[in-house]
């Protein structure tokens, strides 16, 4: 595997600095890391024991060392690693200790696609180096770096995230439960009725049986979960409503999130999540903030005889095609909180424009037209958190 010389030290400039770029391929065993250094034309690898980073800093630095006392040059180390499982401790710690850490998107990263490719973790530590190394000379198409959050801004998403998963766990013991029942042609008994262990006892099959005693103490052991869950999700709702309620809430963003629920249509759930996961962030304008949440248009062009209003119309968020690679979470939660403003605030603007646009078609066109509206509310949303503009017509909670 060979690489480009990329910098190389030169007559006049003995103290700029050098620049050593470092790849860390992180697993559950062992991290794979692949430096490049003007010293050889190659990526040279190592591997140290997972999770050890003191064992990664000492590495980094005795070869930041042997390159410096080569050189007779100071020596800057620019390394990244892949988003994911191991989420961001190690950026921090790598920054702690002077080096500039990329965090990368590994869906960036460009692969072959004419056939299926060599994949181990050498090979992909190798290709982070030259997708680095192309980001930092100025090639933006290379790879896309994450931006990385506070410790505060990332614990402050834990509440509704938990919140999220809490929900998924409670529909998949109801749908169990249910699904337990129908086996036996049982289909009125509902799970998260307060009344729901009294009721299993009178429950009977479609033949007129008592349920069997296994799998009575099936549904029962369920239940027990199931009450679990939902003392859980009482837990998290009511630390989540004390944001809203009290004045001394130690809550990063609570400031955004009362604000945000000041507007009608908006209760604490839509706040909580829009704020944690969108507006907790600085946009420079609403096409960056749309392309974040996954609500910009992907436009799509082929044809010398494609003329500029064609364009347009196919760059314009109604288009035919929509980018989903935004942060789906809040992208789902937009569109809902779409139909909910609808329902809610019929006299803002937005809704006269969705209602002048659409009139009674059903079906596709209302669905487009929704996730136009949706971008549009986003973007008013954004600029009533950024400037107290509120959105033109809405009304504001008594």
């Amino acid at each position: 595997m060979e690489v480009r010389v990329v910098s190389t030290p030169s007559a006049g400039a003995d103290n700029e600095p050098v620049h050593c770029y470092v790849a860390i391929e992180l697993s559950k065993s062992s991290w794979i890391v692949g430096f490049q250094t003007p010293l050889t034309n190659k990526t040279s690898q190592y591997q140290v024991k997972a999770c050890d980073a003191n064992a990664l800093l000492e590495l980094i630095e005795r070869i930041r060392t042997r390159v410096a006392r080569e050189l007779r040059r100071p020596i800057e180390v620019m390394s990244c690693y892949e988003a994911g499982y191991d989420g961001f401790w190690l950026h921090r710690v790598l920054k702690a200790h002077g080096i500039h850490n990329h965090v990368l998107d590994p869906a960036s990263l460009q692969v072959n696609r004419r056939a299926r490719r060599a994949k181990t973790d050498r090979i992909d530590a190798d290709r982070m180096v030259r997708a680095l190394i192309r980001y930092l000379r100025g090639e933006p198409e290379a790879c896309s770096v994450v931006r990385v959050p506070s410790v505060e801004q990332e614990d402050a998403k834990r509440l509704h995230r938990e919140r999220r998963r809490l929900i998924a766990e409670r529909v998949q013991h109801v749908n169990r439960i249910k699904g337990l029942c129908a086996t036996q042609g049982i289909y009125h008994y509902a799970p998260l009725r307060k009344d729901r262990l009294a009721r299993l006892d009178d429950l009977r099959t479609g033949d007129g049986r008592a349920l069997p005693t296994r799998l009575k103490a099936e549904i029962a052991r369920e239940l027990k979960r199931l009450e679990v869950l939902l003392e859980m999700i009482a837990t998290v709702e009511t630390e989540r409503d004390v944001i809203l309620t009290s004045a001394a809430s130690t809550h990063l963003n609570a400031g955004k999130i009362k604000m945000l629920a000041k507007l009608k249509a908006i209760g604490p759930e839509f706040a909580t999540i829009l704020v944690g996961e969108v507006f907790y962030r600085e946009f420079a304008n609403r096409r960056k903030l749309g392309s974040y949440v996954g609500l910009g248009s992907s436009p799509f062009c082929s044809g010398p005889g494609t003329s500029l209003l064609t364009l347009s119309r196919l760059m314009s968020v109604s288009g035919l095609k929509r980018c989903k690679a935004g942060n789906s979470t809040a992208r789902s939660m937009m569109i809902e909180l779409a139909w909910t403003w609808l329902r809610y605030q019929p006299g803002s603007a937005l809704s006269v424009w969705f209602r002048e646009r659409v009139g009674n078609l059903k079906g596709r066109p209302r669905r487009i037209a929704i996730v136009a509206m949706a971008r549009k509310l986003l973007v008013a949303l954004w600029r009533y958190l950024q400037t107290g503009l509120v959105p033109t017509g809405a009304l504001l909670k008594a």
